[in-house]
C-alpha cells in the first residue's frame, strides 16, 4: 500500500443517535493525522430514532461525511455493502457506530497494511462484552470459521478491518456474510493478517446482536464454502456425490447377490434391492443437477463477462 492511498471509512448505523456526534468527531480527528485524502460514509440502516437527522446535521459540520439512508432496516450486511459500493478510497475500513471500536486504531491498521498486506483484520483481544452470551459463542464461531475457511483469525466478527479496494470488487454480500469478507479476499489471493485493537464498553444504546445470529453465521459459511470451492465447477460436488451413490448401489447390489446365492435369502426378504434402486436414482439425479448447475454458472460468467481469475500486477 502506498502512503498516499486514499481512505474510506464505512459506518453502518442503526439507532445510534447518542453515539454519532462522538464517533464522527473521533474519526475525523484520527483521519486528520493522516496525510491522505479520506471520506466517511455513514449508512443509516432504517433507524427509528433521530440517527438520520443527526447524520445530516453532522454532514454540515464535517465536509468529508457522506450519508446514505435506507428506506427500512435491511441489516448490517446490506449497510456495509452499500458503503463498499459507494466508497472511493483505495483502502476501505468499516467500523461499528457504537463507540466500541476505537477510531484511533485506523492508523494502526493502515501502518500494518504498509507492510505489504491486503487485508488487516482487527482482533478484540480484550473484549468488553458479556462473557456467556457474546464472548463464548463468538469464540466457538471463530474456531469453526477458521477450520472451514482455512483462514486463521481470532475475531471474524470484529467490524474494524482494512481492505484494499480491489479485493472488494465483485463481492456481493447477503445474510450475515459481511464477517466473511476476509475469507472472500483470501480466496482471491489477498494477503491477510490481524492485529489487536481496542474495544470499549458500550456507553449508549443496546446491542442488536443475539445468539440466533450464530446459526445464521454457520449456514452462511456453508454457502460461502460451496460458492468459493465449487461455483466455477459445480459438477465436482454434485457429480462426486452422484458417483458415490453409484458406488453405494454397486456394493449393496453385491451384498444382495451374496445373500441370494450363498446364504439363500430371497431378494424380496430384504430391503437391499430397494436400496440399490434408491442409490442409483439419487446418483443419476445428482449428476443431472450438476450438469444443469454447470450450464447456469457458465451462462452467468459469460453473460456478466466475469473473469475466473484475478491479476495482481500486469507489466507490459
Amino acid at each position: 500500500m502506498e502512503k498516499n492511498d486514499s481512505v474510506s471509512i464505512i459506518v453502518p448505523i442503526y439507532n445510534e443517535e447518542k453515539n454519532l456526534p462522538l464517533l464522527i468527531q473521533a474519526i475525523d480527528e484520527a483521519l486528520s493525522e493522516l496525510n491522505r485524502d479520506s471520506e466517511i460514509i455513514a449508512v443509516n440502516d432504517g433507524s427509528n430514532d433521530r440517527s438520520g437527522e443527526v447524520m445530516e446535521e453532522l454532514s454540515n459540520k464535517f465536509p468529508d461525511l457522506k450519508t446514505i439512508h435506507f428506506t427500512r432496516n435491511f441489516g448490517q450486511t446490506a449497510a456495509l455493502s452499500a458503503g463498499f459500493q459507494n466508497a472511493k478510497g483505495d483502502v476501505v475500513i468499516p467500523m461499528d457506530a457504537d463507540l466500541q471500536n476505537d477510531p484511533r486504531d485506523i492508523i494502526k491498521l493502515l501502518d500494518k497494511m504498509e507492510e505489504g498486506f491486503d487485508v488487516v483484520s482487527g482482533w478484540r483481544k480484550d473484549r468488553k462484552d458479556k462473557w456467556l452470551t457474546r464472548r463464548v459463542p463468538s469464540a466457538v464461531a471463530n474456531r469453526f470459521i477458521s477450520w472451514m475457511s482455512g483462514i486463521e483469525l481470532h475475531d471474524f466478527g470484529c467490524t474494524l478491518k482494512a481492505y484494499k479496494r480491489e479485493f472488494l470488487q465483485g463481492i456481493h454480500l447477503y445474510g450475515e456474510m459481511h464477517r466473511f469478507v476476509p475469507v472472500y479476499a483470501s480466496w482471491q489471493g489477498a494477503r491477510v493478517t490481524e492485529i489487536p485493537v481496542n474495544h470499549h464498553p458500550r456507553k449508549f444504546g443496546s446491542s442488536k446482536y443475539g445468539l440466533a445470529r450464530i446459526v445464521k453465521v454457520m449456514l452462511d459459511l456453508i454457502v460461502i464454502k460451496f460458492l468459493v470451492d465449487f461455483a466455477v465447477k459445480p459438477i465436482y460436488i454434485f457429480g462426486g456425490f452422484g458417483l458415490l451413490n453409484f458406488v453405494g448401489a454397486f456394493l449393496v447390489g453385491c451384498w444382495a447377490i451374496y445373500n441370494k446365492y450363498w446364504l439363500g435369502d430371497s431378494f424380496i426378504e430384504t430391503p437391499l434391492p430397494l436400496l440399490v434402486v434408491m442409490f442409483t436414482l439419487i446418483g443419476f439425479l445428482s449428476i443431472l443437477i450438476g450438469l444443469l448447475a454447470e450450464l447456469m454458472m457458465r451462462t452467468y460468467y459469460e453473460s456478466q463477462q466475469k473473469p475466473t481469475f484475478i491479476i495482481r500486477k500486469n507489466k507490459s
